[in-house]
């Protein structure tokens, strides 16, 4: 089993969420949240900054945390075709400076600000429901029941 701790950033602002297009090598794109790996001895709260930089072209502030997720993919269904655990680290931040642009040299094609309605009709990764589902619900415990996959939602 392969495994991967990440930090995720849960940007909503006037309605709206802010979504990146995740183009990857092989296979169809997606729509995510701005966020990634957690790189070694690196603290998740710094690497979720890092990642939206990198990713989107602006400068963010961490506002909360919002909660953890943690799945297990299967290998029929993992990119790598082993059987995969992913922890996101899930956080709301604001924007606070940049422009959105592609990440360069990245599998961030675009960046953009969709209204949240518009979300449901997007090919997405579960990433994004878990992430919206927690910022509306903002549970206690930090933990949302998992989010079906299929469909418009990939893992």
């Amino acid at each position: 089993m392969s495994f991967r701790l990440a930090a995720y950033a849960v940007c909503i602002e006037g309605g709206r969420v802010l979504l990146a297009r995740f183009v990857p090598p092989k296979g169809e794109s997606n729509w995510t949240l701005p966020g990634g790996r957690v790189e070694h001895g690196e603290d998740p709260f710094d690497a979720v900054i890092r990642e939206v930089a990198e990713e989107t072209g602006c400068d963010a502030v961490v506002e909360r945390l919002l909660g953890v997720d943690s799945r297990v993919i299967p290998a029929v269904a993992a990119r790598a075709g082993v059987e995969h655990q992913n922890v996101g680290i899930f956080y709301q931040v604001r924007i606070t400076a940049g422009q959105l642009r592609p990440e360069p040299n990245g599998e961030i094609a675009e960046s953009v600000w969709t209204p949240i309605p518009d979300v449901a009709c997007l090919r997405r990764s579960s990433l994004v429901d878990i992430g919206l589902a927690l910022a509306q619900t903002v549970p206690a415990t930090g933990h949302v029941a998992p989010v079906p996959v299929g469909g418009l939602v990939q893992h």
